[in-house]
């Protein structure tokens, strides 16, 4: 049970400190506390509290036109912003657009994607076990594999297979008889590709490469819309603001939340291009929510698009992201268990394994980050505990997501608690 935080670091009711490395799922980019973002939500509390969303206030239009400039200027294409809350319920508004535009309700998912679980969004999320208990999902995705180097699904390897991956997808456009497309007409069944430019809960994986490039080819071929969901690494996660654009690629639709309030408020939203979302096209009142473009989440969202703009974050992220990664990679060298790891910026996954490298070690993964969190590592010179998040496939990998803020201290220390739960995880499970 934890009572306050600091930074980097939670504390329980005991003062044990605990550093996390996952931030709330990335929601907390800009670390717990921050003062310049506190105070924007307590000014905001005294001078305009509650609005209804369908009234005007200065600082949700200002939010709009400064989301809507900085994709005009990362993508050279004019868009508006819609807000609503928290990710799912953005991803939502996402589908309306998608089938206000395309007339289709099929769209194409990956394979370990995760979009949500309202309804529309456990649809197009890949984990059955999200679906299991509501009934048949008449909608549900067209499932494609991911482009999972490490793991390969067509048992490739990644210097030499020529992306074979995005090369089957390509042949279930071949012959109307692979049941997604006319070649009489042109068209596909879906109307949209829902991704995560890297993904989250699937344990921070990053495609190869080339990829994307070659997938939004195909798809423009057809009319099928990108959509982008950056929810968890939107707002400098990887060392750039939106994932996306590590690829070359420009998304239709991009969908974004968490860190844009760093937690203090479940404001979430989406950008579309302008021939997708305009008044004339997508009329007001085609999608609401009562508390969409509060007061309150708008002024600490405003406030966070002023920091990000003031910082460095496109230096300092991959650096530190750098720094993480050269630790964790000596780890790797010395302790077989660790068969992987990967990062672009502050987004790093750490592959646990058998000894062989490669093999899925759950009870590893579980033992380490349960040590994380009994608040008993002794690594710095007192007790402490670390906060991991387990994601992948296998439910064996730690995805990293340490605040934007994190010093080289912090993170020295974090990757001797890493080592230190590791080593006794390692001798407790064998």
């Amino acid at each position: 049970m934890f009572e306050r935080a600091s930074g980097s670091f939670l504390y329980d009711m005991t003062g044990t400190e605990y550093l996390d490395l996952q931030m709330w799922y990335s929601a907390a980019n800009f670390g717990y506390g921050n003062r310049r973002l506190n105070t924007a939500l307590k000014k905001q509390i005294d001078k305009l509290p509650q609005l209804a969303c369908q009234y005007l206030h200065e600082e949700k239009i200002l939010l709009a036109a400064s989301i809507a400039r900085l994709m005009e200027n990362t993508f050279k294409e004019k868009g508006r912003v819609h807000f609503n809350v928290g990710g799912s319920a953005a991803v939502e508004d996402s589908i309306k657009v998608v089938r206000n535009h395309t007339s289709r309700s099929m769209v194409f998912a990956f394979m370990g994607g995760y979009h949500g679980r309202t309804l529309g969004a456990s649809a197009i999320t890949s984990s059955y076990r999200y679906r299991e208990r509501f009934g048949h999902f008449a909608d549900r995705a067209c499932f494609i594999p991911y482009p999972y180097c490490f793991r390969c699904p067509y048992q490739k390897h990644k210097d030499s297979c020529d992306m074979f991956c995005l090369k089957q997808f390509e042949r279930l456009f071949e012959t109307e008889y692979y049941s997604f497309v006319n070649n009489k007409t042109g068209k596909s069944e879906c109307g949209a590709f829902f991704i995560e430019a890297i993904q989250g809960t699937g344990g921070y994986i990053a495609p190869p490469a080339g990829y994307f490039k070659g997938l939004k080819k195909l798809l423009d071929r057809y009319n099928i819309l990108l959509v982008d969901d950056e929810i968890q690494m939107g707002f400098y996660r990887t060392g750039k603001f939106w994932a996306i654009e590590h690829f070359d690629v420009t998304p239709d639709i991009l969908v974004f939340g968490k860190a844009m309030t760093n937690g203090l408020n479940p404001l979430s939203g989406i950008w579309a291009k302008e021939k997708l979302i305009s008044p004339t096209v997508f009329p007001p009142g085609s999608t609401h929510s009562t508390f969409s473009s509060n007061p309150l989440g708008t002024a600490v969202a405003l406030e966070s698009m002023k920091l990000i703009e003031e910082s460095d974050f496109s230096v300092s992220v991959p650096r530190k992201g750098e720094y993480l990664m050269s630790r964790l990679n000596d780890m790797k060298r010395r302790y077989p268990e660790i068969g992987d790891v990967e990062g672009i910026g502050l987004a790093i996954r750490v592959e646990i394994c058998q000894k062989d490298g490669y093999t899925p070690n759950k009870a590893l993964t579980d033992a380490v980050a349960g040590l994380g969190l009994s608040g008993k590592l002794k690594s710095g010179g007192k007790k402490r505990g670390l906060i991991l998040d387990v994601g992948g496939y296998y439910k064996n990998v730690f995805t990293l997501a340490p605040s934007l803020y994190i010093t080289e201290k912090e993170m020295d220390l974090g990757m001797d608690l890493f080592e230190e739960a590791l080593i006794k995880a390692i001798k407790a499970v064998s």
